[in-house]
């Protein structure tokens, strides 16, 4: 396979590992908002708190979804580090979120319903930059390439580009 057509082949593997994810995490942000909603009007918790149970429930769909559908053809060998990892990740995640939140409310007071889902809106969209760097890349580890295979499964991310000396035409 030449190089064009391998770049081709992982960049298609790069575009429905990004639609998949966004599946999952388009379904997990309806959950969390959902959810958040729900507690944030129908309890006294503090709106922070009330985001935290939120994004616990989503981190708990999002896991299910993500290791079935997303990267259900991924490396199922090591679940206990596959799903240590991806806590370990997800709290990071919930902090990048949350601490958006808490400093539009504590920070800067703003504390309405609407300035709520806003500024949670913008940390979800922040950590899921990270979420998906970081299970793409540590969590939902690809299998190795089997035996005599064209095309390596490595990253279409980590792969070095081709150096124009070595360029055929």
């Amino acid at each position: 396979m030449s190089e064009r057509g391998a770049l081709r082949v992982r960049l298609d593997r790069l575009v429905r590992e990004v639609v998949k994810f966004g599946a999952v995490g388009g379904a997990g942000l309806l959950v969390n908002l959902l959810v958040f909603n729900l507690v944030r009007h129908l309890t006294t918790l503090p709106v922070v708190r009330a985001s935290i149970l939120a994004t616990v429930v989503a981190i708990a769909f999002n896991y299910v979804g993500f290791r079935y559908f997303t990267y259900r053809d991924r490396d199922k060998s090591r679940r206990t580090k596959e799903l240590t990892l991806f806590l370990l990740f997800s709290v990071v995640g919930l902090v990048i979120e949350n601490g958006v939140l808490y400093a539009a409310t504590y920070g800067f007071g703003w504390d309405s319903p609407l300035q709520s889902n806003v500024f949670k809106f913008l940390g979800i969209g922040i950590a899921t930059l990270f979420r998906f760097w970081s299970y793409r890349t540590w969590v939902f580890r690809a299998r190795p390439a089997a035996a005599g295979a064209e095309l390596p499964d490595e990253s279409f991310l980590e792969r070095e580009p081709p150096r124009p000396d070595r360029v055929r035409g």
